[in-house]
């Protein structure tokens, strides 16, 4: 049982100690890959339709009532 137990521990001790290099460089040139291009056999398109905002000012065109305010305030 403890010749078991070491045996695990120094084997766990000797995978930590790993050195790996530094650059790992895999060529590609001379392999020749073959395949197809693969698909969908249709084409789902949803067209999306224009959105419309509603504004956060309101624009006023007159602003008679404040103008008569004023008019009065200054007589």
């Amino acid at each position: 049982m403890i010749l078991l137990l070491i045996s695990i521990f120094t084997a766990q001790a000797e995978e930590k100690n790993i050195i790996y290099s530094e650059r790992t460089e895999i060529d590609f040139e001379a392999i020749d890959i073959d395949g197809e291009l693969v698909k969908p056999q249709g084409a789902l398109l949803i067209e999306r339709g224009s959105v419309r905002f509603s504004p956060l000012i309101e624009l006023r065109l007159d602003f008679n009532e404040e103008m008569n305010r004023s008019v009065n305030s200054i007589k």
